[in-house]
Formats: structure tokens, sequence, C-alpha cells
């Protein structure tokens, strides 16, 4: 695993508020150097003063994060995961060698019942894409400690 480039994956979601920043920073976190996580919005309004609380939870600063647009996050990268379907329909081509996922999650900035509800919802997504980046970490490194797909230039061409 020594010397090869992070893994790049990019998050989008509408806003680049919630669920894709909660998502960038559980990778970074997660990945420990090895995931190198970005995230944007189709349509970026600002990051969810819950997503920062629910982060901050596990210990996690996402504070410093704005939202950006996909133009504004400079590629390649290995993989793009969209996480809302509305995000999957208008997301455009990404130029690059990558695979693209979807996974669609639920956006916890729309449930009714007050800010009570509304944090709980942003636990509950924080704690699926948790337990979903995790398990992509896990994959990555599988992949990287078999070697697969290392070129002779020691560039992992792999995708996961």
């Amino acid at each position: 695993m020594t010397g090869q480039p992070p893994f790049r994956v990019l998050f989008v979601c509408t806003g680049n508020s919630a669920r894709s920043q909660l998502a960038e920073g559980l990778a970074n976190h997660l990945g420990d150097g090895m995931m190198e996580a970005h995230s944007a919005g189709t349509h970026p309004f600002g990051v969810s003063s819950y997503a920062v609380a629910v982060m901050q939870e596990r210990g996690i600063d996402i504070a410093n994060h704005y939202s950006k647009g996909i133009e504004d996050v400079p590629g390649p990268f290995d993989l793009v995961i969209t996480l809302c379907d509305s995000a999957a329909r208008e997301c455009p081509v990404i130029p690059g060698d990558h695979r693209q996922d979807h996974w669609s999650t639920p956006d916890p900035s729309f449930v009714s019942g007050g800010p009570d509800a509304v944090h709980e919802a942003f636990r509950q997504v924080r704690d699926r894409l948790e337990a979903q980046i995790a398990a992509l970490v896990e994959r990555v490194r599988a992949e990287r400690d078999a070697g697969a797909g290392t070129s002779a230039d020691g560039v992992d061409r792999r995708k996961v």
C-alpha cells in the first residue's frame, strides 16, 4: 500500500448541505489517508448545522466545510457516488475513467417533527453512510493489500 496515491471519491447530492458533507467527512476519517474524499452538489446551498453537529458527536470536525458545485471539485476520481435520486438524474457526466455508483439516501433535512426529529434523522443518515463507507474502505484496502490492478509504474488503476 505504501507509495500508492489515495483512492479519490466524490460524493454528490443536490445541495451539498447534508448527505454529501456527511459522506465526505466520514470517508476522509475512516479512510485514514488511504482515501481522499470530496463532496459537491448539483445546486449547492450551504452546509447544514445539523450535519456539523452529528459529525462532532463522532469526533469529526466538518465545521469548515462549504458547499461546492461539481465544477468546483477537481478530478480525476476513482469513484463518483450520487446520494440522492435527483442528483443521480441531474449529475452531469464527469470526465475521466471512474466508476459511478448510486446510494439512494433519504434527505434528513426534510423530516417533520421539529428540531429533535431532524437531529435524529441526521444521526440515522450518518450511521447508514458510516456503514456503507466503512465497507467501501475495507474493499479498497483489501484490493490494495492484494496488489490488484497496480501497474508497473505503481499507480493503482483498478476500480472498486
